[in-house]
């Protein structure tokens, strides 16, 4: 059988919220109002990896990146927890799978974290998985690959996978 998947290059979606990425999710029933980026935000690059082979080079290729983003992701949190300035959005990277195994790397707009447990709202589009931009979304915080703080001017923090996805050629 072969798992496709999609895997965003960039973590800004310019009409979407700020992203919350999982590795496992569960998806809440409610559905809050996604809040646009910045005009100036980058758009999402997707990438699509088919085979097991294509699949392990990709693995092996964000690993150091992923280290970097869990590595500084307790310093964002505690950013997010006292308050972002008026205009920025938390956004996480995660995987979210379909129930054949198929998986995409979304981004999902934090909009609340408790404890190890993230809520936000999904942001990015999923032609594999089949999932809706705009849905509630819950994960753990070990489950985050990569986080990125969306500034108001356009600018941005940390999306070390993503800046790195930027160049990547598989």
């Amino acid at each position: 059988m072969r798992r496709q998947r999609h895997i965003p290059r960039s973590c800004h979606k310019t009409a979407l919220v700020a992203v919350l990425l999982i590795w496992s999710s569960t998806v809440g029933v409610a559905s809050p109002s996604p809040q646009p980026l910045a005009p100036q935000a980058p758009v999402d690059k997707p990438v699509s990896i088919g085979n097991a082979e294509q699949t392990r080079k990709f693995e092996a290729a964000i690993a150091p990146y992923v280290k970097q983003a869990k590595a500084t992701l307790p310093q964002a949190k505690t950013r997010f927890l006292a308050g972002l300035p008026r205009g920025d959005h938390f956004l996480v990277t995660i995987r979210m799978y379909d129930g054949r195994g198929q998986f995409e790397q979304v981004f999902v707009g934090v909009t609340s974290w408790e404890g190890q447990t993230i809520q936000g709202i999904l942001a990015s589009d999923t032609p594999i998985i089949h999932r809706k931009p705009g849905e509630a979304v819950t994960c753990r915080e070990q489950d985050v690959l990569d986080w990125t703080i969306s500034k108001a001017d356009g600018t941005e923090e940390g999306n070390f996978v993503g800046k790195f996805l930027d160049t990547y050629k598989p």
